[in-house]
């Protein structure tokens, strides 16, 4: 017997493709004009943001890989962190078309966890069960799509893992408290993962949220190396990530270039009930190579925000250092 396909970003552009035939390219680039006003304002709306079936495709064929690829990258550092966790169940608040949902059952593909997707938005849950039933993913086919208003409202029934992804920036302050503390309260003793945009407001909700669930009793696990105040002095600066993500045609219909890749950036915090091992240190720019050496600029347990410089001198980790992506930990696991 084939074993089923893992729900890898390939699986999903496979899916997305096709969602676009009938709806005239004009209505679709609109749609997704109107989405990436949304995306990038910073005015929180009182009604869902996917209204019908064009917003959602839109939707679904621009920001389903990108927020794919940026849940997956949060949701390998909240691994690392825990390597011998596995959650069993799993809700997606606010979780639209499922891409959250799709990175959770990559992530953990060899027991992936059952599945709860909440959404206001009854367009975006009808189109994410279309897809979920194309992934032939069992996991994803056996999703629960239940709707629900993301508000101060919110209750959450017990669940090992939370994810809240793109999704604060939709609510005032208020709904925003709210959505974590319910977030926090549901997980009992698992894990709660919050992505938003890789932006200064972007980062400034993560900081809210990453304090709320520390006053909750949780434990960072990732991106930070420590569960004390964020060192970045405000307004000065913000922590922020980058996923490469492929291109679609729509991307290019609607954005232009020839580049068949994009990178996007968000920031994340991914914070447990349970005791984990974060890293020592992570870097939080692109490192800077140069002649002979390495700069990193790196965010550490014990020392704050800190530059490396790493040379030949150093032997294997100056090797180490020159393969070193932002967000990877430092030193590598392997090397500590």
């Amino acid at each position: 017997m084939n074993a089923a396909p893992a729900p890898t970003a390939e699986t999903l552009r496979s899916a997305l493709s096709g969602l676009l035939d009938g709806l005239p390219p004009t209505q679709a680039a609109q749609a997704v004009g109107r989405l990436i006003a949304n995306y990038r304002g910073d005015t929180p709306t009182g009604a869902p943001i996917l209204r019908d079936r064009s917003d959602v495709v839109a939707y679904a064929a621009y920001r389903m890989p990108a927020t794919f690829e940026a849940v997956r990258a949060a949701l390998d550092a909240l691994r690392a962190a825990a390597p011998g966790w596995v959650p069993g169940t799993h809700t997606d608040i606010g979780g639209g078309t499922g891409a959250a949902s799709w990175a959770v059952a990559d992530a953990w593909d060899e027991a992936p966890p059952s599945t709860t997707v909440l959404d206001w938005a009854e367009p975006a849950l009808a189109l994410g069960r279309e897809l979920a039933r194309a992934s032939q993913v069992p996991a994803l086919q056996a999703a629960d799509w239940q709707r629900s208003r993301i508000s101060s409202a919110l209750r959450v029934e017990s669940t090992d893992l939370v994810t809240v992804s793109y999704v604060l920036k939709e609510l005032d302050p208020a709904a925003r408290a709210a959505v974590v503390a319910e977030s926090a309260r549901a997980v009992g003793e698992g894990a709660v993962v919050i992505v938003e945009p890789g932006t200064p407001d972007g980062y400034a909700r993560i900081i809210e949220a990453r304090d709320a669930l520390i006053a909750a009793g949780l434990h960072i696990a990732a991106p930070c190396p420590h569960s004390a105040a964020c060192p970045i002095e405000p307004g000065s600066d913000w922590c922020h990530f980058a996923a490469r993500v492929s291109r679609s045609s729509l991307h290019r219909q609607v954005k232009g270039g020839s580049l068949a890749y994009e990178d996007e950036k968000f920031s994340y915090v991914a914070a447990t009930r349970f005791p984990v091992e974060p890293v020592t240190a992570r870097v939080t720019r692109k490192p800077q190579i140069r002649k002979g050496m390495v700069l990193l600029d790196l965010c550490t347990q014990g020392d704050g925000l800190r530059r490396d410089t790493v040379t030949k001198r150093h032997g294997t980790l100056y090797k180490d250092a020159r393969d070193a992506e932002w967000g990877d930990a430092w030193p590598p696991r392997t090397a500590e």
